[in-house]
């Protein structure tokens, strides 16, 4: 019993071939057999080549061996086989051996056929093999000792030299035995990684909820998770034989299959692809990853796809690409869609193209007057005209507010007479908030005959609507070369203004300083801060060169956040000499979502402890046409601390008792107000009426384009707290303006009103 166990025990130890697959196994245990019956042939020419030639010896090993070989080959067991083989071995070993009448060298053999014996890497076959030696050496040794030994001692003490043998191939065999036995615990110790690997895959592939797949290079579907077969709406079991066309989708229009060349390549590509369901006929957009699995010499196993649905986000992208596209008043093309689709059309065309560019006159009072409901429906109005105008082919388009473009195809000719007809049919009334209500156009016509001109055109065309909307409006102007000089200027003034952008801007885009002086005693109060141009040739440019290229373009957003900046600075070196400092801020910078944490960034970085000292002018025409979001965007600025100032004021269709709904700190009276006012008893009037409701609303007024001495003493005299003019100063370069300073008294008590 003790001894069962003893054994039991030790066999668990040793190896088994459990490491070897059973065709791994099969194809050693064919090797060896073969190798077995190899040493036949082997061992009949080494017998022929001896002095005696073939001998009984020879004839006893070939018939032990034969049987061993045979066995082997057709015994189904896989041990039994293994020691059919051993013992086989032994046979043959001897065999070399007593052939070669007890060579030394002859017995190199049994430890060749150890290392042999090494492929079953089992202990039964190396124990059959040790058996048999130590038999064979100690019974032949005994009975024909000269055929088994070749040197005297071992014939004379043949179990000794038997004994010796036996523990040599035992060595041997330890060895081998001690190296399978410590593979196979290296195996099982990879083969618990590889299963702990395996089994974190199968968890990551099986129960993720994207969809996965493996496909064989030729289409066949090799595996996919629940989350695919989901999606996919397949049912299990699939056909063993299931294919990629076998899928319930097909290719879009265009696509040659579903798989793709992209993907068959078994390359690590990432795409985006549209399918059409076969079951409902939906269309579905899937994001794929792809990789491929090769083996060593390079050849794709297997493609490995992970999908994602998309179609939601590709849905509302397209949504978004329409709304970009199209205009939501009207239905019309939006401008950038318009842009896009002029482009396209003169390439498709191939030959010209008219742009018509019309503007409903008169309409900011339209939509003030009866409401933005009014406004609304002129502007559908306005679109369904132009539909049933212009010649089928054409596009339409609406470009914002009121301005709407038409491109015809054809020559110029075909454009303005479709532009006439246009002009013409707005004089029959529009149904506009219940009624019928007349409205007229201002047409302006350009053309084109290339791609790359068709921007020009647009702008073109918007000159000569601008011309024929300055000649009275309710015509027609067709775009000719006196025009073309505007718009190349334009053009120009654009390229000039990028380019001082791009250079060093205190040297390209100086800002000057005008200063607003205390009426009463000249003292310089605050300054308004205006850019200038610096051309390559040293030449200064007023903004009037390059200011409307920056409003059409949005490059007044960064030129104002450069002059903001500029002011700033110079309001911290002269901040014991000067009281504030006024930037002038576009509809265009107060409609930038960033606009007002690009104020509080510079307020931060230059150390401004005091807002207010920081007045923001926006013009009267731009306040009267601000949206919600952007009187939001005033009130936010407000909340900084940052004053704001009103320009020009008087210049658009404003009223005194309009000031109230205003959010500004500074009224600025308009040049037209204070010229001549010495000699002019009504606008002496109307700045004491503007005067009276400053000073009630909490505001303080500044009278700009003070040039006479008799005005700046009217103006003190009907108590209006400052000036500009250039009777004080013209806007200076910083250094000047800081001579300023030093010839007058820093402000004091006045600061505080203004």
């Amino acid at each position: 019993m003790v001894v069962t166990r003893a054994w039991t025990g030790l066999a668990a130890r040793l190896p088994a071939g459990g490491g070897l697959r059973d065709e791994d196994r099969k194809r050693r245990h064919r090797l060896l057999t073969l190798l077995l019956a190899g040493g036949i042939p082997l061992l009949t020419m080494v017998g022929a080549l001896q002095n005696g030639g073939l001998d009984a010896a020879w004839f006893l090993s070939v018939v032990l061996v034969l049987p061993c070989v045979i066995a082997a080959s057709v015994m189904p067991g896989r041990r039994l086989a293994s020691v059919l083989v051993a013992l086989g071995f032994v046979a043959l070993c001897g065999g070399f051996v007593a052939v070669s009448h007890g060579l030394t060298e002859a017995h190199f053999a049994y430890f060749v056929v150890v290392a042999a014996l090494a492929l079953y890497r089992d202990w039964a076959p190396f124990g059959a093999f040790l058996a048999g030696t130590v038999l064979h050496h100690s019974v032949l040794g005994a009975l024909l000792s000269d055929r088994t030994y070749g040197h005297h001692s071992a014939q004379a003490h043949p179990l000794k030299w038997a004994l010796l043998h036996g523990l040599a191939v035992l060595a041997a065999a330890t060895f081998q035995v001690i190296s399978w036995r410590l593979t196979e615990i290296e195996e099982k110790r990879a083969q618990v990684n590889l299963d702990e690997s395996q089994a974190q895959m199968t968890l990551a592939f099986d129960e993720t909820p994207v969809p996965m797949v493996m496909w064989s290079p030729d289409g066949r579907l090799l595996r996919a998770n629940d989350a695919y077969f989901a999606w996919m709406r397949l049912s299990r079991p699939l056909p063993a034989d299931f294919r990629i066309e076998d899928l319930p989708i097909t290719a879009e229009p265009g696509e040659e299959n579903i798989f793709g060349e992209e993907l068959a390549t078994g390359d690590a590509v990432t795409l985006t692809r549209a399918y059409r369901r076969t079951d409902d006929g939906s269309r579905i957009w899937v994001e794929i990853h792809s990789n491929g699995l090769r083996d060593a010499d390079g050849r794709l196993r297997l493609i490995f796809l992970h999908c994602l649905d998309v179609t939601g986000p590709m849905e509302h992208r397209a949504e978004l690409q329409r709304q970009v596209r199209v205009d939501s008043l009207t239905g019309l093309l939006s401008r950038r869609g318009f842009e896009d689709d002029l482009v396209a059309l003169l390439g498709r065309s191939g030959g010209p193209v008219g742009v018509i560019y019309l503007d409903v006159d008169r309409f900011k009072a339209i939509n003030d007057g009866a409401g933005h409901a009014a406004g609304d429906d002129v502007l559908r109005g306005v679109a369904d005209r132009l539909g049933v105008i212009a010649p089928a082919g054409s596009l339409i388009g609406r470009l914002g507010g009121d301005e709407f473009v038409v491109g015809v195809p054809g020559p110029m000719e075909i454009a303005a007479e479709v532009a006439r007809s246009v002009v013409d049919a707005f004089g029959m009334p529009l149904p506009v908030a219940g009624n019928m209500s007349r409205i007229a156009v201002s047409v302006g016509v350009a053309g084109a005959d290339r791609p790359d001109l068709a921007e020009h055109a647009l702008l073109a065309a918007d000159t000569a609507m601008y011309a024929a909307k300055k000649a009275g409006g309710n015509r027609l102007a067709v775009f000719n070369e006196q025009m073309r000089v505007a718009v190349k200027q334009r053009i120009t003034s654009e390229a000039d203004l990028r380019r001082a952008l791009d250079g060093p801007l205190d040297e390209t885009l100086p800002v000057w300083f005008q200063p607003i002086a205390s009426s009463a005693g000249g003292r310089i109060l605050g300054a308004e801060a205006l850019v200038r141009m610096r051309t390559p040739d040293g030449k200064i440019l007023g903004p009037g060169h390059f200011i409307p290229a920056a409003e059409e373009t949005g490059l007044v957003v960064p030129l104002g956040e450069h002059v903001m900046a500029t002011a700033l600075r110079w309001l911290m070196n002269w901040r014991l000499e000067l009281g504030y400092v006024s930037v002038n801020v576009s509809p265009r910078q107060l409609s930038e979502p960033g606009f007002v944490p690009m104020v509080a960034r510079l307020l931060a970085e230059h150390g401004l402890d005091d807002p207010s000292r920081l007045v923001l002018e926006i013009t009267e025409t731009a306040v009267l046409s601000l949206s919600d979001d952007l009187q939001k965007r005033l009130d936010a600025v407000k909340a900084l601390g940052v004053r704001i100032a009103l320009d020009d004021f008087g210049t658009g269709y404003s009223s005194l008792t309009w000031l109230q709904s205003v959010p500004a700190d500074v009224v600025k009276l308009d040049r037209s107000f204070v010229s001549g006012l010495a000699g002019d008893v009504r606008k002496s009037s109307i700045i004491v009426a503007v005067l009276g409701l400053a000073t009630s609303l909490n505001m303080t007024v500044v009278a700009e384009g003070v040039e006479e001495p008799d005005d700046w003493r009217a103006l003190a005299a009907a108590g209006c707290p400052a000036i500009q003019g250039y009777l004080v100063s013209r806007p200076v370069p910083p250094r000047e303006f800081q001579r300023l300073l030093w010839e007058t008294p820093a402000p004091t008590g006045e600061l505080l009103a203004l």
